[in-house]
């Protein structure tokens, strides 16, 4: 038998939702905004208010930098017998719920792996997860029950669970989620410059590439300083890439170049370099794979 209580339905937590009343689950959906808690249940996510006896399992669908001040605000309040969360950054909130004396043994850090762009539960989706990662991080502290119900809860929203430590899943998704979404910012963020007919130009290679930056730029403000430096590591050897391509094309681009064979060969292979990379992406699953736009949205 699997009970379960969510507490934030903003995108990830009502499509959690949705995907266990898909299960015979009825979540009781719990969030400080009670219209976002009505619209969910309006969508067929669940019952809004507190369980009268603790479920199994509590999600924690809010920002990094709230999930320890909730976690302990719903033990405390004996919400769940075991609780995860699904923020995108697991080394700090960890550390900051064993700094508020949170009860580590009923917590298993969590990150479905699965996104959009937009936000509010609204956007949810039942199948959002379906065929995808889901990281589990496991403390020394958390007891073996409490990992078997994340697990649980894994697989009945159709993903795959997967264990890491907290310092792994944080460097991995400064690498394919935290870099890519600040480098798509700034990319998008020089189209501000650009003239309308200019941007009439635009093709879908463009709207490819600057998709993700339409995420919500406090959301993305916490996510990004909660993984601060994992994030900053890989921007600075993007720059330092950048900078070598950049003098490439300043010598190319002078009448005369100075260098015309190494800036050629230098921009062969920046370009080669990133053929082979992108063949290393994982195929999507089913309906696409956004680790971008994976980050805990709340």
């Amino acid at each position: 038998m699997f009970s379960a209580a969510v507490v934030g339905t903003g995108l990830i937590g009502t499509s959690i939702a949705l995907a266990l009343r898909d299960q015979g689950v009825v979540p009781h959906l719990l969030d400080k905004d009670p219209e976002s808690a009505r619209t969910a249940a309006d969508l067929g996510a669940g019952v809004v208010g507190f369980p009268r006896e603790p479920v199994d399992l509590a999600v924690i669908a809010v920002p990094p930098q709230h999930v320890a001040l909730v976690l302990k605000e719903h033990q405390l309040l004996g919400l769940a017998h075991d609780f995860t969360d699904v923020a995108s950054v697991k080394d700090r909130p960890q550390r900051e719920a064993a700094e508020l004396g949170c009860d580590l043994s009923r917590f298993v850090g969590g990150h479905p792996m699965g996104g959009r762009e937009q936000s509010g539960p609204l956007a949810a989706q039942r199948g959002l997860f379906h065929g995808r990662p889901w990281v589990l991080t496991p403390s020394a502290a958390s007891r073996e029950s409490a990992v078997d119900r994340v697990k649980e809860l894994a697989e009945l929203c159709g993903a795959h669970p997967v264990v890491m430590t907290q310092s792994d899943h944080d460097r991995a998704v400064a690498l394919t989620s935290h870099a890519p979404h600040v480098v798509a910012t700034l990319l998008a963020a020089r189209l501000l410059s650009g003239d309308d007919c200019q941007l009439r130009l635009s093709g879908q290679g463009l709207r490819d590439t600057t998709r993700i930056a339409s995420g919500d730029p406090g959301l993305w403000t916490d996510i990004l300083g909660s993984n601060a430096g994992a994030v900053a590591d890989v921007l600075t050897e993007f720059a330092s890439d950048l900078q070598v391509v950049v003098e490439a094309l300043r010598d190319l681009g002078t009448r005369v170049p100075e260098q015309p064979h190494t800036s050629t060969a230098q921009l062969t292979s920046a370009l080669v370099r990133g053929v082979q990379g992108r063949a290393r992406v994982p195929a999507p699953a089913s309906g696409g794979l956004h680790l971008s736009g994976a980050a805990a949205r709340g």
